[in-house]
């Protein structure tokens, strides 16, 4: 069993390492620092190599002239320390192996010289897969409205169809970025799209069946890998909608959804178009050998432009029987009478996988009867928290009733847990903490004011960026609990979608969740506070020297403001 996390303390200096799904959460805490104390040095060590790398910043205490005010990563963490307490890395080509980081406190003195103080040096082990021999977790990355994004591919838009309806005949353009050799569709997708193809691609040549149920769909690539199952492939696609009332509804015989249908039965694969009683909701594939399922893919993540490139989502992959199993039964009951699949028996349980070894996991398949099957258990894992509940939920604003949203606005409210939420937009929820720090944000990307050296990103065309739909319950302890899926966690889906749901208690596919949760929400919630009027024109972003004057104060000050969100954020990482 690979480490979720790694610590040591020096002399009141911690430093810990979480293990993420190709990234690290590099966790500080300093008990009393000094008022000369300008931030950490980061350095990371590859498998296989000897040297060490500083990690770079964007911003710095100061700029030689305009030219360097660029946006890039041009200033070295050993001149331009890291001013936080927690920092998410993503090393540029993830290797199987130990990374090795060196964190160093870096002090400031009168004459604006650097020293280096108190050195930790600490490795973690990685390996591709989450948790050997059963299940890989997969993120896209979620950055076509980003300052990376602008670094490796700059200006170019034309990466999406305008219209969802085009995506099959949309030529992708040939865009590589020059360091990592991948293309922007691989980098965008991130570990995600690496899961989906390779579970397709290694189904194919072992020459297995499988099963694929399909929401939002017009991923070229990828019907091209359906294609060439034929007749080893069955489909459920949905046709939701109204014919009548444009193009982008399922059910209309000129959307990609109905176009790829078509062009599957015609090389032989078996479809079945429905909407249960709302959508057919599931993004799913099942893997089939000797008449056997063997392996289930699942998650939020629709097979489309934007689900895989644009927006926030995620794919677990397991390889268990008993798993792909289950995801094969809802697959047959849906194909056979998805109109009664309520009620069947099937839809009427939490199903429990005990398997000796195996962490705790329950499954529920929608839709429902009565939405409180699913939902009331979710519920009671929020109210239970203890210190610690992150979640990225889409549609989250428009739900009007039920248990979820209630519990969650509770949390929202109460000053002893740590907690970061997000969702594509906000509607009425509410944003503040009882302390005026953000514990939910939607959707914003730097408009033309972006701060320097910050620039103006893309806003990833119309549609929604935050799709996720999980929750993460103390992801530090050992009763760390996930829900995961694509259930959208309303009751007017459960009761009327065809979904799945999933609980874990695993804590290590908390981290990778509560991990996920994080790199979303700081990315989302700098970019708020620009557009709530932060973002003044000509406004230049530093770091911090050491207070020279009365009327001054250090970068680190609200970190150890009491019973503030930032003092319990930084303890708890690092503790």
């Amino acid at each position: 069993m690979q480490n979720v996390f790694v610590k040591k303390t020096i002399d009141g200096f911690s430093f810990k390492i979480w293990r993420g799904e190709y990234m690290f959460l590099l966790a500080f805490d300093v008990e009393a620092p000094d008022d000369d104390f300008v931030g950490f040095a980061i350095a990371v060590k590859s498998p296989n190599s000897d040297k060490f790398y500083y990690l770079r910043n964007r911003i710095a205490f100061d700029y030689a002239n305009k030219e360097a005010v660029n946006g890039f990563r041009l200033f070295s963490s050993l001149e331009a320390p890291i001013q936080k307490f927690r920092w998410l890395h993503f090393p540029y080509d993830p290797k199987d192996g130990i990374y090795t980081y060196k964190a160093t406190m870096m002090h400031m003195d009168e004459n604006d010289v650097l020293r280096e103080g108190k050195t930790i040096e600490l490795p973690i082990e990685v390996q591709n897969q989450t948790i050997d021999g059963l299940l890989d977790v997969g993120f896209t990355r979620n950055f076509a409205s980003s300052q990376a994004y602008n670094d490796k591919f700059g200006s170019h838009k034309n990466i999406i169809p305008k219209y969802s309806h085009d995506g099959l005949e949309f030529q992708k353009p040939n865009l590589i970025d020059n360091y990592s050799k991948k293309s922007v569709y691989d980098w965008l997708g991130f570990k995600a799209k690496e899961k989906i193809d390779y579970f397709l691609d290694n189904a194919l040549a072992k020459g297995n069946e499988i099963k694929i149920m399909l929401y939002d769909f017009n991923e070229p690539d990828l019907l091209f890998k359906f294609k060439s199952f034929g007749a080893k492939l069955k489909a459920i696609i949905d046709d939701s909608g109204n014919e009548n009332k444009g193009s982008s509804k399922h059910i209309n015989p000129f959307s990609a959804e109905s176009k790829a249908a078509k062009r599957l039965e015609e090389n032989g694969c078996k479809v079945k178009r429905t909407h249960f009683k709302g959508l057919q909701h599931n993004k799913v594939f099942i893997e089939i050998e000797n008449g056997k399922p063997i392996k289930a893919l699942f998650g939020s993540t629709n097979f489309s432009y934007r689900g895989i490139y644009i927006q926030a989502n995620n794919v677990i992959v397991f390889e268990n029987e008993e798993v792909a199993g289950l995801f094969n039964q809802m697959f047959e009951i849906a194909w056979d009478n998805p109109d009664d699949f309520a009620k069947n028996d099937f839809a009427k349980k939490w199903h429990e996988i005990t398997q000796n070894g195996l962490p705790k996991m329950e499954f529920c398949f929608s839709p429902h009867k009565d939405s409180d099957l699913s939902m009331v258990k979710l519920a009671d894992v929020i109210k239970n928290c203890k210190e610690s509940l992150f979640y990225s939920i889409a549609f989250l604003y428009q739900t009007k009733s039920g248990p979820v949203l209630p519990a969650l606005m509770a949390v929202e409210q109460n000053p002893n847990i740590l907690n970061y939420g997000t969702s594509d937009k906000n509607g009425k929820l509410t944003l503040h903490k009882p302390d005026g720090s953000f514990g939910l944000v939607s959707f914003a990307s730097l408009s033309k004011f972006a701060p320097s050296p910050f620039k103006e990103e893309w806003s990833g065309q119309g549609g929604i960026n935050i799709h996720h739909k999980f929750v993460v319950a103390d992801f530090h302890t050992e009763d760390a609990t996930v829900f995961l899926g694509s259930s959208n966690l309303a009751p007017s889906g459960e009761e009327k979608n065809g979904d799945n749901l999933m609980m874990i208690k695993d804590q290590r596919i908390a981290v990778s969740y509560a991990l996920e949760a994080m790199r979303v929400f700081d990315h989302l919630q700098f970019r708020v506070k620009m557009k709530e009027g932060d973002n003044k024109e000509n406004y230049v972003i530093k770091l911090r020297k050491p207070p020279r004057n009365p009327n001054e104060y250090t970068w680190f000050k609200s970190y150890y403001k009491p019973n503030s969100q930032k003092l319990r954020d930084r303890i708890l990482f690092a503790k």
